[in-house]
């Protein structure tokens, strides 16, 4: 395939799960893809893996993680000096806000579901502003691209019809008058009901709560 015709995609959070069969799928068609993981480890272990099923002309592991500006920019000078552009990105990397992201495999007990405050914001952080933060990071490259996309991996969980606050979900839906700020507003005003322990009477979401309210602002973004 000639240089000129490649596609260049970078998938976030894809050492497992949804990202990394999306850099799989990608490169069966023919995209280099750049797969990211934040742990480094786990990254160039997902990469031996694709490696394994003959895609490793067109994968490339690069460390990142969302929550780092350091390590956003280091990624966007990584594409940048050796693709020139980029054509996708896939916002892939979250959490879930809760003790579950601690445990592998299939052993999780539900009824030991944890979530605290330095989660909740670790999530938001994550989820949120970490995607929001990438997407601004590769604009410049990705206008570079006769057909750029950006596709933000979500949930049903992000559904407004999760979140009972009137306020948060008004504020969310109004797609006139919705600003980057009025986003903000929400998010601090979930982390304050959180802290305060009064999640169940304002009306949030007491289930994966930041993981929910993480996911409605970025369907909202």
């Amino acid at each position: 395939m000639a240089e000129a015709k490649l596609r260049y995609a970078v998938v976030t959070g894809a050492n497992k799960g949804i990202g990394f069969e999306t850099v799989k799928e990608l490169a069966s068609n023919g995209v280099k893809v750049v797969l990211t993981a934040r742990d480094e480890k786990k990254g160039h272990e997902a990469f031996e893996r694709l490696k394994e099923c003959g895609f490793s002309d067109l994968v490339i592991f690069h460390q990142l993680d969302v929550t780092e500006s350091a390590s956003i920019s280091s990624l966007v000078e990584f594409v940048k000096t050796n693709f020139g552009k980029l054509d996708i990105l896939v916002n892939n990397a979250g959490i879930s806000g809760a003790n579950l992201d601690e445990v592998e495999g299939s052993t999780f007990k539900w009824e030991e579901l944890t979530q605290t405050n330095e989660m909740t914001e670790k999530c938001l952080t994550t989820n949120y502003y970490g995607a929001k933060k990438t997407t601004e990071a590769f604009l410049t490259l990705l206008q570079l691209s006769n057909s750029p996309r950006i596709v933000n991996v979500s949930s049903q969980a992000g559904l407004l019809k999760n979140i009972s606050n009137e306020w948060a979900k008004g504020v969310l839906d109004d797609a006139d008058n919705l600003t980057e700020e009025r986003i903000d507003e929400v998010l601090k005003e979930f982390i304050k009901d959180f802290k305060e322990g009064s999640l169940a009477t304002k009306g949030w979401p007491t289930f994966l709560s930041a993981y929910i309210v993480s996911k409605a602002a970025m369907n909202s973004y």
